[in-house]
């Protein structure tokens, strides 16, 4: 990313996959926003927009485990699916009536928890999702760094939410000349993003997790994970622990 980079023009790449993270992340100094919509990033956001004090990511259940027999509030979802003992899923949700506000919890799912600790080395790594999107953009802008959008995927396989979100961040960030280095692949996803962005969630109608959520009866997390622009909190990770950017 960094020999591509020019002058005060910031680079902005979609990794579409966390398979794919180790060729795009050739440059720690960097600013990487972790995407997973359908619903680890829109559920941590939420947390947060409810009062949680900040939440701790980890990527296995074997970690979420320990935190949890250390007394702390543990939410685990594997296969789009709360794993039975543990305190909540990743269901946006969980965190109606603020029932942890002011509380440290612990998350580990599928995918987006993966994502975040793959990230850890970069300069700065943040939570997006649509429901942030714009205080997400502001962020990105403000830190002035190189761009990586990385997709959470589902088990390493390509999905088109995750993808559309980053679309939509290269294509606000775009509009300011300090971010207009764009790689194919933001190019790609502000593309999909233009067909989509009229109707995000006709779009999906067909894609494999809205398909995978409406068999289980998520369609009210669906509709949730696709409405923009209900937070301007930006959750940061800083360590090891996930704290807003308001703080």
């Amino acid at each position: 990313m960094s020999e591509e980079s020019s002058g005060n023009t910031r680079k902005v790449e979609v990794v579409p996959s966390p398979a794919l993270f180790p060729v795009y992340f050739d440059n720690t100094d960097c600013t990487v926003v972790v995407i997973d919509i359908f619903r680890a990033t829109s559920a941590i956001c939420a947390a947060f927009e409810s009062g949680i004090d900040s939440l701790i990511p980890v990527a296995t259940l074997e970690e979420a485990i320990e935190y949890k027999q250390k007394g702390f509030l543990v939410g685990a979802e594997r296969n789009a699916e709360i794993v039975e003992g543990f305190d909540f899923g990743n269901s946006p949700q969980g965190f109606k009536g603020g029932r942890f506000k002011g509380k440290t919890v612990v998350l580990t799912t599928t995918n987006g928890t993966r994502a975040i600790e793959m990230a850890k080395p970069a300069y700065k790594v943040v939570v997006g999702a649509f429901t942030n999107l714009t205080a997400v953009c502001k962020y990105i802008e403000k830190e002035d760094k190189d761009v990586l959008l990385l997709c959470a995927g589902w088990k390493d396989r390509f999905n088109l939410e995750d993808t559309l979100f980053a679309g939509a961040v290269a294509q606000k960030i775009s509009k300011n000349l300090r971010f207009t280095n764009l790689s194919d692949s933001s190019i790609a996803a502000i593309n999909m993003y233009n067909s989509a962005k009229e109707d995000t969630y006709e779009f999906l109608g067909e894609s494999s997790h809205r398909k995978r959520l409406s068999r289980l009866n998520m369609e009210e997390d669906i509709i949730y994970c696709l409405t923009l622009d209900q937070s301007n909190i930006v959750p940061v990770l800083e360590g090891d622990v996930i704290v807003s950017n308001n703080k």
